[in-house]
Parts: C-alpha cells; sequence; structure tokens
C-alpha cells in the first residue's frame, strides 16, 4: 500500500495514536493534511511555539492556553468529537510527568471518539509507554514514477525564473532517475537543483555530479556507504571458478533471463583466509556487472537504546531495495551477528538481527544481489550456510603459483612498473603461501627500501622483502588447515 492508502486505513480504522519518526517533517505534514481532506475530517495541529490551532488553514488562531504540551494534550482529551491531531516533537517533552500524564488520559479519550492523534517526531526511538499505544508509520521513499514527476515539476519551478535547458536522450534521463532512488523527496529535490542551478542546464554531464551528490547524501547516515569500485574482474589475480559463475550470471540479470523462466541470482558468500581477495571481489563483482556497490557498516547499525538497532537494520535494507539494482556488500558478517550462534548478553538482540535480515534475504523481491565475506568460520550461525540463503558459497584460498604471478604482475603495472622485466615464476616460488594482501605489502616494503636506497625495482629486492616478513599461513598454520579441511565439500573453490 502507499503512504496515503495505509494512514487513511489507519484514520478510519480509528487508531487512536499513530507515531511518525522520520526526519521529512513537511513530507509528513502534506501526507497527514491531503488524507484528512480526502477523508472530510477535522485536522488541528499543535507545536511549541504556535499551540494548538487548524491544521488546514495557515493563518487560523490559537486556542488559549495550548502553548504547553500537557495544557494542550489537556484540552484534547475534552474534545467529543472526531478529529485528527499532529503533533509535532512532541517526544522530547514526555521527559514531564504531567506531559506523559496527560498523553495517555488523551489517547483513551481519543479511542471512545475514534479521533486519531498523530505524532511526527524526528527522535529515534519513543518511551516505551508510548511506543506501546501507537501504531507506527513508516514514510516510503519515493518510487520511480514519483522521481519522475519531481524531476520535471523541480526543473519546471527553476524555469520561471531563468530558462532550463535540457539535452537529454532516453537512457541519459533513465539513469538520472535511477541515481535518485533511495533519496527522500526533499533530498532528490535538492539534487535536481543543484544540478541546474551553475548553468541551466540538465544534461548528461550532470550525472556524475549528481551521483556524487547522492553519496554524499547516503554516507550521512552511516548505514550505508558508497564504495567506488574501479577494480575490473581482471585485476583480481586468481578466483578463476568465481569469475566464471559471475560471468555466467551476468547474463540472468535482465528481463530476457526471467522470461526464460530464469531467477535472478541472489547472492554469495565468500568463506576463507584472511587477505586472500575476498573484499576486492565485491569491488570486482560491481564492476563486471555495472552496479553500484554499496556496503553496510554493520558496526554502525547497533545502537544503545531499546529497539534502535532493529530499526537501523530495517531501514538500510529497506534504502537498499528502494536504490536497486545494487550489489550489497556485507564486510566481514560474523562479527555483526557473532552471539546469534551462541548465547549472549545482549538479551537476544544479536538473534533478533540475524533473524530480521534471514527473513529479508529469504523474501526480498528487488534485484539486491548480495556479497557476504566472513573470516572467522567458527562465529557464522549455522542458518546463514543454509542452501537457499545464497546461490552459492565460494571459499577463497590462499592463491596458487599461476595465481600468485598474475598478483605480482597486477601490482607491478599499478605502480608503474613492466613485469616483463621481473622472474614472476621466481617470484610465485618464494611467495609461496603467502595471501594477495601479503604480496602486496611484500612489494609496498621493497619499493619503500628501495626508494630509501636510491635504487631500482629488482626481482631481488622483492624476493629479500617477501623472506623479511613470515605469511599468516606459516604463523597460523593449524588454523589455516582447518579452515581448508573444514571448506572441502561444503563450499565451492574459487579457484
Amino acid at each position: 500500500m502507499t503512504d496515503e492508502e495505509q494512514l487513511s486505513r489507519l484514520l478510519r480504522a480509528g487508531h487512536p495514536c499513530v507515531s511518525i519518526l522520520t526526519y521529512e517533517e513537511a513530507q509528513a505534514l502534506n501526507l497527514i493534511r491531503s488524507t484528512a481532506v480526502e477523508l472530510k475530517l477535522e485536522l488541528l495541529e499543535w507545536s511549541i511555539l504556535r499551540g494548538l490551532r487548524d491544521g488546514l488553514v495557515a493563518a487560523s488562531p490559537v486556542v488559549n492556553n495550548t502553548e504547553h504540551p500537557a495544557a494542550a494534550l489537556y484540552f484534547l482529551s475534552t474534545i467529543s468529537r472526531q478529529v485528527v491531531v499532529i503533533m509535532l516533537d512532541l517526544v522530547p517533552h514526555l521527559k514531564d510527568e504531567r506531559t506523559m500524564r496527560a498523553l495517555r488520559e488523551a489517547v483513551e479519550a481519543f479511542a471512545k471518539d475514534g479521533s486519531t492523534l498523530v505524532l511526527v517526531d524526528a527522535a529515534s526511538e519513543l518511551p516505551p509507554a508510548v511506543r506501546a499505544m501507537a501504531t507506527p508509520l513508516d514514510l516510503s521513499l519515493p518510487g520511480e514514477a514519483e522521481l519522475r514527476k519531481i524531476v520535471t515539476d523541480t526543473v519546471r519551478s527553476c524555469g520561471t525564473r531563468v530558462p532550463i535547458e535540457i539535452d537529454l536522450n532516453a537512457a541519459e534521463y533513465q539513469a538520472i532517475i535511477r541515481n535518485l532512488r533511495g533519496l527522500s523527496a526533499r533530498q532528490a529535490r535538492q539534487v535536481v537543483r543543484d544540478a541546474v542551478c551553475e548553468d541551466h542546464r540538465l544534461d548528461a554531464h550532470d550525472l556524475n555530479a549528481m551521483l556524487a551528490e547522492k553519496r554524499r547524501l547516503v554516507a550521512g547516515d552511516g548505514l550505508l556507504q558508497y564504495v567506488q569500485s574501479p577494480v575490473g574482474i581482471d585485476e583480481v589475480g586468481g578466483l578463476r571458478r568465481l569469475k566464471f559463475w559471475l560471468e555466467q550470471r551476468k547474463q540472468s540479470v535482465g528481463d530476457d533471463a526471467a522470461a526464460f523462466g530464469i531467477e535472478a541470482p541472489r547472492g554469495i558468500l565468500m568463506l576463507g583466509v584472511q587477505g586472500a581477495g575476498k573484499s576486492l571481489a565485491a569491488k570486482a563483482v560491481a564492476t563486471a556487472w555495472h552496479r553500484p556497490l554499496l556496503r553496510m557498516d554493520v558496526g554502525a547499525l547497533y545502537d544503545k537504546f531499546i529497539g534502535e538497532s532493529e530499526r537501523r537494520l530495517r531501514d538500510a535494507l529497506r534504502q537498499a531495495e528502494m536504490m536497486a539494482p545494487i550489489i550489497l556488500w556485507i564486510d566481514e558478517i560474523e562479527k555483526a551477528f557473532a552471539s546469534a550462534a551462541a548465547q549472549s548478553a545482549d538479551g537476544g538482540l544479536s538473534k533478533r538481527m540475524f533473524g530480521a535480515l534471514l527473513t529479508w534475504m529469504q523474501e526480498r523481491t528487488a534485484p539486491v544481489f548480495v556479497v557476504a565475506t566472513a573470516n572467522d568460520i567458527d562465529a557464522l550461525p549455522p542458518e546463514l550456510l543454509r542452501k537457499g540463503r545464497f546461490d552459492e558459497i565460494f571459499f577463497v584460498d590462499l592463491p596458487d603459483a599461476d595465481a600468485r604471478s598474475m598478483i605480482f604482475a597486477i601490482h607491478l603495472k599499478r605502480r608503474r612498473r613492466d613485469p616483463r622485466k621481473f622472474d614472476l615464476e621466481r617470484l610465485s616460488k618464494a611467495a609461496e603461501g603467502f595471501s594477495g594482501a601479503e604480496i602486496e605489502q611484500g612489494i609496498l616494503s621493497a619499493l619503500q627500501a628501495c626508494f630509501t636506497s636510491r635504487v631500482e625495482l629488482t626481482t631481488e629486492a622483492l624476493e629479500a622483502a617477501l623472506g623479511a616478513s613470515p605469511p599468516l599461513s606459516r604463523v597460523m598454520k593449524e588454523r589455516v588447515e582447518w579452515l581448508r579441511s573444514w571448506a572441502r565439500g561444503r563450499c565451492v573453490p574459487a579457484d
């Protein structure tokens, strides 16, 4: 249902208290006002500055002595007719015992008369007593049709002052709409205004600027982070089976695949040795499939307030769906939900969060491809490894000789060195047991040593740098062998 349909149903059903927690106050007010007009209901509005007044007439007089929230709520509890009342930013005032008592009595009176009190707050959480009596209503982000209208109306509005020249073909216009997905209506309007305010044009050159502005806005809440993903699939050494799988599934994301009866791929889980290239592969997936890459910051999900962590997770997943098609990267997923696999002292929070994620992964319909990476297999809840959660579970092992040679060539070329001038076979043998990340660090160490000595980088210098630092596979030999033993028969080798 749309927001209008949901609110209309709540008002017609006589819900005595509805809570809208949002930063988009103007959107919430427009929704409530239009719904009240449609249902022909009397509307009142309260704020700490203006007191209680008519919610549809801007210059309406204020009801005497209703500036204090407790006084306004007491007055509302004496009304014996059906009304809809908006109260703005009431939650901070509920620390006052009189205001809390007045709210409870007003809600009780509204339940008898079929009236509705709508609380619109920017607070992140309601007090437990209010949460028990209030029906939550989450505002949805604009869909494609609404975004098209926002772009049209905003350009037309800007064009009333200075003519706006539009030079877009159908594909470019669709790209603009796609870039605006996941933003609120207010944010989308501002992004469009920013795009046309300088040169009074809307064309293909605005695409990158709009995407950069969207990255800034999305990063503001700390839940989903845009990740630049210039890494091409050819810049990842090894992982041949994973690359082949991705190339095959790349053809399964279009409408022709759906018509053939193929469901779009849902995600992969990559387990394995730390530093073996799991995170790099996640970036390569986004580049190979030409989709934006968003990283979920699992650390930012947890909050000290009861119920807030679950809300943050729901918000992050909802935003990911609204921005689809995307690649959603959940890095080191075991750190976020490790306590879900055992008894914990967090009151069951990890289990609830993990359950919400599993439900979303199972039931989502939006084209969000999940790439989850994990290092600590022991910490993963067994439900996550069940077939059906992911399309495939890959084990990323240490690179073999050919993959190590490729990794050396990639990193040398990236640092403006000709790989043909180095003995890659000799270096590959010297780096046996090294991960891709450790090979890169070896090259960086050799470069630093050569720069200090004012000599050119050589195969011998690289060998010396590799020999100076033993790899993790030797330091934690037993752990790596256990990982390989565990993955055998349970996971698909990535290489």
